[in-house]
């Protein structure tokens, strides 16, 4: 597909965080994570520039080490959203990619995947990506967004329950079977991959949008675009990503790169 549209990769990250203060200069294998998903949005061929934005000298400071582009951001920001749009706000783009910086193993392909809704439709404002649940205790983890999309493949929610729910399935009894599940056949539902794909004119209407009530009941912020009344467009995506959330995921993400190699 040929680029006639800058396209800009902004992957915000913090040093603060609960579960794992410091989370993006973690060393995997030698590399800050920061770094390795940098290098991966750099695979993405839709991709122009991929821009480190952070609140914190400290990450700043690597990602210039390793010879990235890093730029400074408030520390007041609420969201990655936020932090995504001061950053862009005073550069040339016009299609701006927001990539989780937790993700170090994030396929570059998924990176254009989700680029692709926005250069085939000019009405649309937003792209993310959604992938098959198979495993039933995939589906009772609040720590696991889910979504429905409608027949033009546009969300109509997003949760963190078992959604769609299937009435007379029971997840529980499943999950605690030793029952081998031919994961080809059966579809529980989707889960959310959070990357998304905003038309850069869409983020200053974003800003301007107060925390709605069902966002700040999931502590899910695109929610708040559902109830604005924006589309979203969901694209499935076959490869799924390994999110670091804690100190004992490193392990998983080394385990997966030392497969691949």
């Amino acid at each position: 597909m040929p680029i006639n549209r800058k396209i800009l990769a902004v992957i915000p990250v913090r040093w603060s965080s609960v579960r794992f203060p410091g989370k993006p200069i973690a060393d995997i294998l030698g590399k800050p994570m920061v770094q390795w998903v940098s290098e991966q949005a750099q695979k993405a061929s839709l991709v122009n520039e991929v821009v480190i934005a952070t609140d914190d000298k400290r990450i700043y400071d690597v990602v210039l080490g390793f010879g990235g582009n890093a730029v400074m951001t408030s520390q007041s920001h609420q969201s990655g959203t936020d932090r995504v749009a001061e950053v862009v706000r005073n550069l040339e783009c016009d299609i701006v990619v927001n990539i989780q910086g937790d993700e170090p193993l994030i396929p570059p392909e998924n990176i254009d995947l989700v680029i692709e809704p926005l250069l085939a439709r000019g009405d649309l404002s937003v792209s993310t990506l959604k992938i098959a649940i198979h495993n039933p205790s995939e589906m009772l983890d609040p720590d696991i967004c889910k979504v429905v999309v409608d027949n033009a493949g546009c969300a109509l929610y997003f949760t963190r329950a078992p959604i769609p729910y299937k009435r007379d399935f029971d997840y529980i009894d499943e999950t605690c079977s030793d029952t081998k599940i031919n994961s080809n056949q059966r579809i529980l539902g989707f889960k959310h991959i959070g990357i998304y794909a905003y038309r850069k004119s869409f983020l200053p209407q974003f800003l301007n949008m107060k925390v709605s009530k069902l966002e700040n009941s999931e502590k899910l912020e695109q929610l708040r675009i559902l109830e604005n009344r924006y589309l979203i467009q969901l694209v499935e995506t076959k490869q799924n990503s390994i999110g670091v959330d804690r100190p004992e995921d490193i392990d998983k993400v080394i385990k997966a790169m030392n497969g691949k190699n």
